[in-house]
């Protein structure tokens, strides 16, 4: 019985992300020291990484669907589902129950695989990259960034990436403002534009 337990915590081990082990074992205790805060609850937690492309002007041209619907799937090891508009606006030439976009929420550890490999491997691939927005968060303290074409994740081959289209992730974070959130994003490693000193 002591045996199985062991094996199971052992495959626990072996399939969490090095960034969540990091997170429980050595970055709650460094934020509730660092923000004060008198309990684990309070520390900014990442909950879900939403990354959506928008179909625009080619939301009926089903190669570009194939091709969106291909890298949500290569990148986060989920399939996407379908946005559908829920009204007809007769200015977009947009139809109630037209495809708008295509989505995929990860949560757990596929979640801080994806937020791994996002800033380890695909930021440092953006061409002329200084470092990621400050102004990039909503009150709440949740970080949006957005990619003008999908060829930086090395998960996708060249024929792939050659009709380019845009992605956005958005992290989703448990925290009382934005910068408890851009704390927690900077320990995780996320390489924010340096602020000019005024003079």
């Amino acid at each position: 019985m002591a045996t199985d337990t062991k094996k199971s915590v052992n495959t626990v081990k072996m399939n969490s992300s090095k960034l969540k082990e990091q997170y429980y074992s050595a970055l709650i205790p460094e934020l509730l020291k660092e923000l004060k805060l008198k309990n684990v609850n309070q520390v900014p937690k990442l909950e879900k990484i939403v990354l959506n492309i928008g179909l625009g002007k080619a939301k009926d041209d089903k190669k570009v669907i194939e091709v969106a619907t291909n890298t949500l799937r290569k990148i986060s090891g989920q399939q996407p589902i379908k946005t559908i508009a829920k009204k007809s606006i007769a200015s977009f030439k947009l139809r109630e129950g037209n495809i708008i976009g295509l989505k995929v929420t990860l949560r757990g550890d596929r979640m801080y695989e994806f937020a791994d490999r996002f800033i380890n491997i695909v930021l440092p691939r953006l061409r002329d990259f200084h470092g990621v927005k400050n102004s990039a968060f909503d009150p709440k303290g949740n970080f949006s960034i957005g990619l003008i074409d999908q060829s930086v994740f090395s998960e996708l081959s060249f024929e792939e990436t050659t009709t380019a289209h845009g992605l956005q992730a958005n992290f989703v974070i448990r925290s009382h403002n934005p910068h408890d959130s851009k704390l927690l994003l900077e320990k995780f490693g996320m390489p924010f534009e340096k602020t000019k000193e005024k003079k």
